[in-house]
């Protein structure tokens, strides 16, 4: 019986996130949330994933509205005030893999944050760390890698310095300009 309902749970690899909620949104229970994807534009699924307390509970779709490119508005089903939906403010907000059809990638969704905990390397073949966070506060996207001696480094993530990418080994190899590293340390 254990088996069954740990089947049923719902797990990391099963999800890819879409958004954050960010504040509620008026007095019957609406969420506010940060896009972090298109794919809501896409795929229409019947629920969103909450993470709450490290567990990943779905949440039904009442109604759903998108107020510019960034923002949108939700309304789950059983969430009727606004105090209990403060309690999900923060969260993440993710859809189930299941509801996105074959043809688009999963980096295409998660966009650049797909690509956290991938390993770089040059182009010798030389790992130059592990990609631990994304800076997109500006236009120019950076990757924050993380050394194996512990070293911080900012390292533009733009098609121009990517050679090659390996989704099944998550590696990334990277043709950087000598002193970029030293440079964005």
């Amino acid at each position: 019986m254990w088996e069954k309902k740990k089947k049923d749970m719902i797990t990391r690899d099963d999800i890819m996130q879409v958004g954050q909620i960010v504040k509620t949104h008026g007095l019957r229970g609406e969420l506010a949330f940060t896009i972090k994807s298109d794919l809501l534009d896409e795929v229409d699924p019947p629920c969103l994933i909450c993470e709450l307390d490290g567990i990943y509970v779905p949440f039904f779709i009442e109604e759903l509205r998108f107020k510019n490119d960034e923002t949108a508005l939700v309304k789950f089903e059983g969430i009727d005030s606004a105090e209990e939906a403060q309690e999900m403010v923060k969260c993440g907000l993710y859809i189930e893999k299941k509801y996105v059809p074959e043809e688009i990638g999963q980096s295409e969704v998660e966009g650049v944050d797909y690509y956290i905990g991938f390993k770089i390397f040059d182009s010798e073949g030389k790992e130059i760390g592990v990609i631990d966070g994304v800076d997109d506060s500006s236009e120019n996207v950076l990757f924050l890698v993380v050394s194996p001696k512990g070293e911080e480094y900012y390292i533009p993530a733009t098609d121009e310095y990517i050679i090659e990418i390996d989704d099944e080994k998550r590696t990334m190899s990277m043709d950087l300009p000598e002193g970029l590293l030293d440079l964005y340390k």
